[in-house]
C-alpha cells in the first residue's frame, strides 16, 4: 500500500508554498517604502489558493486586491490602491504592510506547525505506534 502525499497532507502544501511567495512579495514592498515611485503589490492569499485547489473563487475581501491566474498556476500580483497616497507616488503604507506581514508570518508558521504534525502522525503509521 502506498501513501499519497497529496492525499495525506492535503490542502496545507500549497498553503505553504503560496505564505512563502506572500513573504517575499510583502518583505520586498517593506524594503521599498521610501523607493519613490514604487507600487505596493499583493494578492489575496485565500482566493489564489482556492482556485489553485480547483475549488470555486472565494469573494474578495477588497476591490484593491483582485488576483489572475495563468494556466501555470502562476500568481499575478495586483496593485495596492493606497488609503492615503503619497507625493512621491510611492503606495506601500508601512505599517499595513508590517502587520500584513506578521499576520502571514503566523499563519505560515500555523501551517508549518499543522505540516509537522502530519508527518509526525504519518511516522508512527509507518512504525505502528
Amino acid at each position: 500500500m502506498t501513501i499519497s502525499f497529496k492525499n495525506a497532507l492535503g490542502i496545507h502544501e500549497q498553503a505553504l508554498l503560496l505564505r512563502n511567495q506572500r513573504t517575499e512579495i510583502l518583505a520586498n514592498n517593506i524594503a521599498n517604502a521610501d523607493t519613490p515611485g514604487y507600487k505596493a503589490r499583493d494578492f489575496d492569499f485565500h482566493e489564489v489558493l482556492a482556485a489553485q485547489q480547483g475549488s470555486l473563487k472565494l469573494p474578495t475581501k477588497s476591490s484593491s486586491h483582485s488576483v489572475s491566474l495563468t494556466p501555470a498556476s502562476q500568481v499575478e500580483l495586483s496593485y495596492r490602491v493606497p488609503n492615503q497616497p503619497s507625493l512621491d507616488g510611492n503606495t506601500v503604507d508601512a505599517q499595513m504592510e508590517n502587520a500584513a506581514f506578521a499576520r502571514n508570518l503566523l499563519e505560515h508558521q500555523a501551517s508549518f506547525q499543522f505540516l509537522n504534525g502530519k508527518f509526525t502522525s504519518l511516522m508512527k503509521a509507518i512504525r505502528g505506534e
